[in-house]
């Protein structure tokens, strides 16, 4: 079987690459450029990324390519990223990376010569009724099958996650024993295509500012100010500027660049417990046909550890579902996808778009 791993620089993939190489495999190894060094927005982590991905390479004597798909990422992901953002939305740029870029780019310039596709992904595939299904991982504090919930058949299809069955502990320990060079390297945080570039920052460049005020949702009273709605989340606790808090952004106004926040921890304003899901996608099938609603699934509204309980019903013949959560959910935030499991929370079916 010829196999392609994705190598991101980072531990996982680097393990990944170990897997399937004591399994008797001789991968070919691929990194995906994506940083745009002509807008001065590129991640400086990158040269260090490659260091690795050429150093696991030569510890294993396998192919190490550079497939550039910078100009991709950016006309897809950051534009989706920026257009959702001018709309008030919170987007997740790491989903569509993993939809467009990494197994639908990839795929169409390199992967297709492949049999599988691997990555340090932690997540799982099973098979049942002849199709191959998302599984999540056996480390559920690392599970990242919210990241991979928009992918389609033909992806999961192809895909290989050889650390899916693995602790994120076990992983280190076999990366320690055998010396890899990125053993110790610490995990990288944030969207995947800023590396260390500050969020704001970003955003700045291509919305710039607009002053606006920050209200207290209850009252109407005008407690500071605000240099665009842009830059905020609903949820967000950080960053407001705002004394004898803490404070919650809970809802904002576009039209009028108003930013709305509420007081205290537990304030009902930041809780709710039903969930708009629209322009639902199924990665392999519908589990639903035939089914009588509301079924009983989990789910997850942003990366977290937690798999949630709750019930999901379908809203007329459309894509549109609603989720009546089990639990009040803090910070519910339009844009972000909200990811759908089986009960058990051991099988991943797809995603939805949060709404209003």
């Amino acid at each position: 079987m010829e196999i392609a791993v994705l190598l991101s620089g980072g531990v996982d993939s680097a393990v990944a690459v170990h897997q399937l190489c004591a399994e008797g495999y001789k991968p070919s190894l691929f990194y995906i450029r994506i940083g745009n060094n002509e807008s001065g927005y590129s991640d400086c982590s990158m040269e260090e990324d490659l260091e690795m991905c050429h150093a696991v390479a030569r510890r294993y004597g396998l192919p190490l390519e550079v497939v550039d798909l910078h100009q991709e990422y950016w006309d897809r992901v950051v534009t989706y990223a920026i257009e959702k953002v001018r709309c008030g939305l919170t987007p997740n740029p790491d989903v569509m990376c993993n939809r467009l870029i990494k197994f639908g780019c990839f795929e169409e310039r390199v992967g297709h010569l492949f049999d599988k596709t691997a990555t340090g992904h932690y997540a799982t595939t099973l098979e049942r009724e002849g199709k191959i299904w998302l599984g999540t991982a056996v480390d559920p504090v690392k599970d990242q099958t919210d990241f991979l919930a928009q992918i389609d058949s033909l992806q999961v299809s192809k895909l290989l996650f050889p650390v899916g069955k693995l602790m994120k502990s076990e992983v280190r320990e076999i990366a320690l024993n055998m010396k890899l060079p990125n053993a110790r390297r610490r995990d990288s945080q944030g969207i995947c295509f800023l590396g260390r570039i500050n969020y704001n920052d970003f955003i700045r460049h291509f919305l710039g500012e607009k002053e606006g005020a920050v209200v207290e949702k209850e009252t109407g009273k005008i407690l500071g100010s605000h240099r665009g709605y842009w830059f905020h989340t609903i949820g967000q606790r950080k960053g407001l500027g705002l004394g004898g808090g803490p404070w919650f952004v809970v809802d904002k106004d576009i039209d009028s660049n108003v930013v709305y926040v509420s007081h205290g921890y537990d304030t009902p304003l930041q809780y709710g417990t039903r969930v708009c899901l629209h322009d639902f996608h199924f990665i392999t099938d519908d589990p639903w046909l035939g089914e009588t609603f509301p079924v009983d699934v989990c789910f997850k509204i942003r990366h977290t550890p937690e798999f949630i309980r709750g019930k999901l019903m379908r809203a007329g013949e459309s894509s549109v579902y609603v989720l009546e959560s089990e639990v009040p959910l803090q910070g519910i935030a339009p844009g972000q996808f909200g990811v759908i499991y089986d009960r058990d929370a051991r099988i991943c079916f797809g995603s939805g778009e949060i709404r209003f």
